[in-house]
């Protein structure tokens, strides 16, 4: 990865390697294809996080693959999260990504109002490459807007971004100033870091990923495009960050390791039986996630 600058980011868990932080992961499940908690637990408990799994929705494979079916746990969850109070689970982070309908948005927020000192993760996947993901409605798009703006970091993509703040999405080929200007809306608009995902400028073979926060200025990290489009890559990404931040890198440093890791992923991907289809193979590198710990 090349990295134009070494800025100073802050840290936004402190770990102490004697304890096993603990992460509600509000995700779909998804019974074929690499996405969601199919990649979020794996990559976190091998950066030795306890992840409790919340689920939004179950899959019988990701939406790439035609004839799909998906079941909206809605109705399930505010009983299913009322049972840890009654056994006073305790959390330290809130990772939140796909959601099944608006009404989660609310149950994501009493989450919030349940643990107030939890890390506040929010992977908004709702589009990309200006399409709107198919069981998404206007609605729902509203709702993770909204909740895009109460995270302490929150991982657009460009379409993602331009949904949560109303905008027309204008493609990947962005300067280093627009990206900044998005970063600043999402600011302003209450996230307290982005990671925003995805530039990609016309005749170069990088992938571009621009972070700033309340405490730090904006930065860019950038890896080589290797010229496949993976399901799940974005959920591998948001999973690594966290991954780094819970072992207590900053966030420079998180998203340094988050986007070497998933272009390696996409490098071994190539290398399996029908990876376009099956999305992104991250197993064989779960040791260099385990390897955080020991940095």
């Amino acid at each position: 990865m090349s990295i134009v600058q070494s800025p100073h980011t802050p840290t936004l868990y402190k770990r102490d390697l004697e304890y096993i932080p603990r992460i509600a992961a509000v995700h779909d499940l998804c019974g074929y294809g690499k996405c969601s908690l199919g990649i979020a637990i794996p990559v976190l408990s091998a950066a030795g996080v306890d992840v409790c799994p919340v689920p939004t929705g179950l899959f019988s494979s990701h939406t790439a693959f035609p004839g799909w079916y998906m079941h909206d746990t809605t109705n399930i969850l505010t009983d299913y999260l009322a049972a840890w109070k009654g056994i006073e689970v305790e959390i330290d982070a809130v990772y939140s990504g796909f959601l099944g309908a608006p009404e989660q948005v609310d149950i994501i927020r009493d989450i919030y109002a349940t643990y107030p000192n939890a890390l506040r993760v929010v992977d908004p996947v709702m589009a990309d490459h200006g399409q709107v993901y198919p069981t998404y409605t206007p609605e729902l798009c509203n709702a993770m807007a909204e909740l895009a703006c109460e995270a302490d970091i929150l991982t657009p993509n460009l379409t993602e971004a331009a949904i949560i703040l109303g905008r027309e999405w204008t493609g990947t080929n962005i300067s280093d100033d627009q990206a900044k200007d998005l970063i600043d809306a999402l600011i302003s608009k209450g996230a307290k870091n982005v990671v925003l995902k995805g530039i990609q400028r016309e005749g170069e073979n990088q992938i571009r990923n621009f972070v700033g926060g309340v405490e730090c200025d904006a930065f860019e990290v950038h890896n080589e495009f290797i010229p496949y489009m993976l399901h799940g890559t974005g959920d591998l990404y948001c999973s690594c960050l966290l991954a780094g931040i819970m072992a207590g890198k900053s966030l420079f440093e998180a998203a340094w390791f988050a986007g070497n890791l998933t272009r390696d992923a996409i490098e071994v991907s190539t290398k399996q039986p029908h990876f376009q289809e099956r999305g992104v193979s991250f197993e064989l590198l779960l040791g260099k996630v385990a390897a955080l710990l020991k940095a």
